[in-house]
């Protein structure tokens, strides 16, 4: 039992020494740009975490969410009726219940107008751009347009952009990139309709 434990003291040991050389080294702050990408669920939902932690710190933050303008959504009722958040829906549903390219077209657009509007404010900590790299895989906006404003961002602005399907060059561009792998969906394997709470 000596040796478990004297083996255990020293790899936490190693850790904390690892650990403390990290932070030491870690001394920028910056404004980042988070892509949450990937065919798995969570991509929208680790935003709005991030959401509540800018608002916990009482900072401002906006929302902008391409495509799901149709949908209800818990999140838009409950963080909209923030004062310190300005949640901006634009879209008339999944691409698939539209079949109409030029009105997603035009929605976008209004979408990016008022997200553009947001960044270049300078007024917001925090901008989520749910949905973005849906509207950038089917073109509707174009790419190099985004990549300018984002690149341009003021220095402390964190933007974070969910969606599947983000581009190779917003990945590049991003500070952080997680992409959401699906292992199992009680919608695909049981058949389980979305849930209150989960989905939506």
């Amino acid at each position: 039992m000596k040796t478990d434990t004297e083996s255990h003291q020293r790899m936490t040991q190693r850790r904390r020494e690892g650990h403390e050389k990290k932070q030491a080294e870690a001394n920028l702050e910056k404004g980042l740009l988070i892509v949450n990408t990937g065919t798995g669920k969570g991509k929208t939902t680790a935003a709005f975490g991030m959401a509540v932690r800018v608002l916990g710190h009482g900072m401002r933050l906006g929302v902008v969410q391409f495509i799901k303008g149709a949908l209800h959504t818990s999140e838009r009722d409950f963080l909209g009726k923030i004062a310190q958040c300005d949640f901006v829906t634009m879209g008339d549903g999944y691409t698939w219940n539209t079949q109409n390219r030029d009105a997603d077209i035009a929605t976008a657009r209004k979408g990016w107008d008022e997200a553009r509007r947001m960044i270049e404010s300078g007024e917001y900590q925090m901008v989520i751009l749910d949905e973005l790299n849906t509207v950038l895989k089917y073109e509707y906006l174009p790419l190099d347009e985004v990549l300018a404003v984002v690149n341009a961002r003021p220095e402390m602005l964190h933007v974070v952009i969910t969606g599947r399907h983000a581009p190779e060059a917003l990945i590049e561009a991003a500070d952080l990139v997680t992409e959401m792998r699906a292992v199992k969906h009680p919608y695909r394997e049981q058949h389980v309709k979305a849930q209150r709470g989960v989905e939506f």
